[in-house]
């Protein structure tokens, strides 16, 4: 999920971006859903982030490395905290909530994450059980 979020966002693969409005056309990952949360209860505060450059450095950045690190299964954990924290930020910027006053897909994927990272899942279908990742548990 992170991972395609950041392909997509990069290169307007058509499906949530469309290709003119593409990070590397110029366009901002963040504007679109950020500028749509004005009228919720922190919408002041998420719409001043919109568009500006460090908050679609850093939120593509978060795309890229939780992404990479859940699809190659070393350090997983580390992804799962942050993915977690990006999808509670996500979901706080959504409230209240249209359909349900607190479970929306969001806490769903939080639930998956840490599902995964207690689960070890990256020592099981990816790298996890390399070597150095055994020897260093910050790699896990």
């Amino acid at each position: 999920m992170f991972l395609w979020a950041f392909l997509d966002k990069t290169f307007g693969l058509g499906f949530a971006t469309p290709a003119n409005r593409a990070w590397i056309e110029g366009g901002s990952p963040t504007t679109g859903f950020l500028k749509g949360t004005g009228e919720n209860a922190l919408g002041g505060f998420f719409s001043a982030l919109a568009g500006q450059a460090w908050v679609d450095w850093l939120f593509m950045a978060g795309l890229l490395g939780i992404g990479a690190a859940l699809i190659l299964g070393v350090g997983t954990r580390a992804a799962a905290a942050t993915g977690s924290l990006m999808l509670l930020l996500m979901w706080a910027a959504e409230l209240p909530l249209a359909n349900n006053p607190f479970m929306d897909d969001h806490i769903i994927y939080s639930i998956v994450l840490a599902g995964l990272a207690m689960a070890g899942a990256g020592g099981t279908l990816g790298l996890g059980d390399l070597p150095i990742v055994r020897r260093h548990p910050v790699l896990r």
